[in-house]
């Protein structure tokens, strides 16, 4: 038993000089990498909790300093970032579960072999996906169907991505056994019956996966607000977000709640922070229930396509 110990000790393989070099090469490589994406995250953080004198000094360069709650509290009592707040909300859920009713009843057709045009089909949606028509094109669509200052000019012309029905379909086909339906069927299963009780309850990875996609995608956009949408009082948290940091453009009401002009550009910095950390919290605080699912969906999804 010792003798055998020994010379699977010997066995091993041991690193070579150049095998260690790469070694530590990569490492070095990787923890480059880590600081010049920590650091960037780190300083929002404590700029948002830091003195505003301080931080227009520039004396802030990593950790808060004269921590103070001022920016959270100023960002808070505003009235139309709660506003806002709430509209990314409205836009996301009902988005994202929009997204997912068309991507799934797109995807589960064009899974079925027994479907006739279906590669024609994928071709014209794929094709679609590369070719279209342009901005102006699609606002005039979207005047034209009266969806113009509407809350469904922000759900509807994106109700589907052509590459997640893709993802979704590939998933389908490659994870659900055929005979799973051919089982189905014999035991007297619709489609539809079979798409509700049997499939999606089986695609919990995809399905995680494209919440996150969708849901992110609805949370971070602002372009088609600022085209579609006239009223402010509409607009998501991106829009206001985005006026405060590149246009540096307040609202009367945002004056008011924050202490009017003088008072804002004494904290102004500390509050674009705060505002970006608060806009970033909700889907930092998805990501961990989807996580377990992510890795798995997104493999199977894409590279078994």
């Amino acid at each position: 038993m010792v003798n055998t110990q020994r010379q699977a000790r010997s066995n091993k393989i041991r690193p070579t000089v150049f095998d260690r070099v790469f070694n530590v090469i990569n490492i070095t490589l990787i923890t480059l990498v880590l600081l010049l994406v920590a650091y960037p995250l780190l300083y929002v953080v404590s700029v948002s909790f830091s003195d505003p004198i301080l931080v227009s000094s520039g004396r802030v360069l990593l950790l808060p300093k004269g921590f103070t709650l001022e920016g959270y509290q100023k960002i808070f009592e505003s009235t139309e970032i709660w506003r806002s707040f709430f509209n990314s909300v409205r836009y996301t859920l009902i988005g994202t579960a929009l997204n997912i009713v068309m991507t799934v009843m797109a995807a589960y057709p064009l899974s079925r072999r027994g479907l006739a045009g279906r590669r024609f089909l994928l071709l014209v949606m794929t094709f679609a996906m590369y070719f279209s028509g342009g901005m102006i094109p699609a606002f005039l669509v979207v005047k034209l169907l009266g969806l113009y200052n509407t809350f469904w000019a922000l759900v509807i012309p994106g109700a589907i991505s052509t590459y997640n029905m893709i993802v979704m379909r590939s998933f389908f086909e490659s994870s659900i056994p055929e005979e799973l339906h051919d089982a189905a069927n014999i035991d007297g299963c619709d489609d539809y019956q079979y798409l509700l009780k049997i499939l999606l309850p089986l695609s919990k990875p995809v399905l995680a996966v494209m919440v996150l996609f969708y849901g992110t995608g609805h949370w971070n956009a602002f372009f088609n607000a600022i085209i579609y949408l006239r009223n402010a009082a509409d607009y998501p948290l991106q829009v206001v977000l985005r006026n405060i940091l590149l246009k540096n453009v307040l609202s009367e009401n945002m004056i008011t709640d924050f202490g009017g002009a003088a008072t804002y550009s004494h904290t102004a910095e500390i509050i674009k922070y705060g505002l970006i950390i608060v806009s970033s919290i909700p889907m930092l605080a998805v990501y961990p229930f989807v996580q377990k699912h992510f890795v798995k969906g997104v493999m199977i999804g894409s590279i078994k396509g």
